[in-house]
């Protein structure tokens, strides 16, 4: 079978990591650590485990600079002060442009550049969950390519596989922790009624602790993919803010407009359409007939 070759030279597609990328300008290499609850046997041997995070050194006024820069070379309004400061950015990808080879490959170039070491990429549904997973696996030798075989891991979250979440946040290499909007977005407010939340917001005596506080503790760059279909509820919202993100970058190509977040790139329809990168478009309207003194 014919191994997928992918071009890592295209360059729209370069445009829209460096409008990320460039947001961090400034940062230096590094990471925090944490410590880890031990479990019993670590307990009985008084060994601590070191957890890493994710560490932005840059004070909001860099944040808003590199925004405004990086807006203002890429043709869009630039972002309130306020807004920067929610280090909520998205970049709107028409379909059949790479919006998930950019995004990937974002992820190795901040940890290129800046040291990032935790990302979660959140999905709207089980088959987005398995297509991230499938493109990971098809670009795995490109990607270490690239990246000079980087060491890196990347899984799919599963409630039955609490040890890969605790891998999460002890290792110091790539993590890449793919999730379902589904799987931690019923929390639990009042402690009588943990049973009722995902299993990722209840407490595990072998963890010794909640798996929620273990990512959260990562600092961790959270990327939605269709972010229309993610966090279009209060519940959502309220699910996402519990990952602790150090950053929130969504990509989609069918933004909602009521929508207020950092634009940094947008490769629309009739964009990708001029640089011949698809095909045709079609727009689609209404007419009404014979309605000249008629309310429609």
């Amino acid at each position: 079978m014919n191994e997928l070759k992918f071009d890592a030279n295209l360059g729209f597609q370069l445009e829209a990591i460096s409008a990320i990328t460039d947001i961090f300008d400034g940062q230096k290499v590094c990471r925090s650590n944490f410590t880890v609850r031990r479990s019993e046997i670590e307990e009985n041997l008084k060994i601590d485990v070191q957890g890493y995070a994710n560490e932005l050194q840059l004070i909001d006024e860099e944040l808003v600079e590199n925004v405004h820069a990086v807006q203002l070379r890429n043709g869009l309004e630039q972002s309130p002060e306020a807004l920067v400061k929610t280090r909520q950015f998205s970049v709107w990808m028409e379909t059949g442009t790479g919006k998930t080879y950019v995004y990937l490959r974002t992820i190795f170039e901040l940890n290129r550049l800046y040291g990032f070491t935790k990302f979660i990429i959140v999905v709207p549904s089980l088959a987005i969950k398995e297509g991230v997973k499938s493109s990971l696996d098809l670009m795995d030798k490109h990607f270490r390519a690239q990246y000079n075989n980087v060491p890196y891991d990347y899984f799919v979250y599963d409630s039955a596989k609490l040890n890969l979440v605790r891998n999460f946040a002890v290792s110091s290499t790539i993590q890449i922790m793919i999730i379902n909007i589904d799987a931690f977005r019923k929390v639990a407010a009042d402690p009588e009624k943990e049973s009722k939340a995902n299993i990722i917001h209840r407490y595990h005596d072998k963890m010794l602790g909640r798996p929620i506080d273990f990512i959260a503790s990562c600092n961790p760059v959270v990327i939605i993919d269709e972010p229309q279909s993610v966090d279009s509820t209060d519940k959502s919202k309220e699910a996402l803010a519990l990952l602790n993100p150090l950053c929130t970058l969504r990509y989609s190509a069918t933004h909602r407009k009521k929508d207020r977040f950092c634009m940094m790139y947008k490769l629309d329809s009739i964009d990708a359409y001029e640089q011949k990168l698809v095909k045709q478009i079609e727009v689609s309207g209404i007419a009404v007939e014979n309605s000249h003194n008629k309310a429609y």
